[in-house]
């Protein structure tokens, strides 16, 4: 009975020992299962990461893409403020021009104007002598002859 005692001691001692390494092995799968976990906990993390920085790409090329609109607009109106000056520049340039023509002609009748007064101051002036030469004419078939000089 003692050597079946001690049978059943050493196969309870080795049952206990695979118990023992069993127990470790599901420690240290236990273990694995947490380390795998805290893989894919970091690998879901990475991916949300990942998801994050494409969403981030996304918003900073969208960004820059409207500055470069608003650089654009604002360049266009610049343009176009400038294109509304040019037009207001040409219309008075316009203007000028065409009161500088409108000066050049009145010049012109005014030198025409002028031209013509002297013909007729001349004319007027002749007209005066023609009378007074008719009146001396007049008096001279007088007998008084107030014209001594003829």
């Amino acid at each position: 009975m003692l050597s079946r005692l001690h049978t059943t001691l050493q196969h309870t001692a080795m049952h206990c020992n695979t118990l023992q390494r069993t127990a470790i092995h599901c420690d240290s799968l236990q273990h694995t299962a947490t380390h795998c976990n805290t893989l894919q906990l970091t690998a879901m993390y990475c991916n949300t990461l990942q998801h994050t920085a494409t969403h981030c790409n996304t918003l900073q090329h969208t960004a820059m893409h409207c500055n470069t609109l608003q650089h654009t607009a604002t360049h266009c109106n610049t343009l176009q403020h400038t294109a509304t000056q040019c037009n207001a520049l040409q219309h008075t340039a316009t203007h000028c021009n065409t009161l500088q023509h409108t000066a050049t002609h009145c010049n012109t009748l005014q030198h025409t104007a002028t031209h013509c007064n002297t013909p007729q101051r001349t004319a007027a002036l002749c007209n005066t002598l023609q009378h007074t030469a008719t009146h001396c004419n007049t008096l001279q078939h007088t007998p008084s002859g107030c014209c001594p000089w003829l």
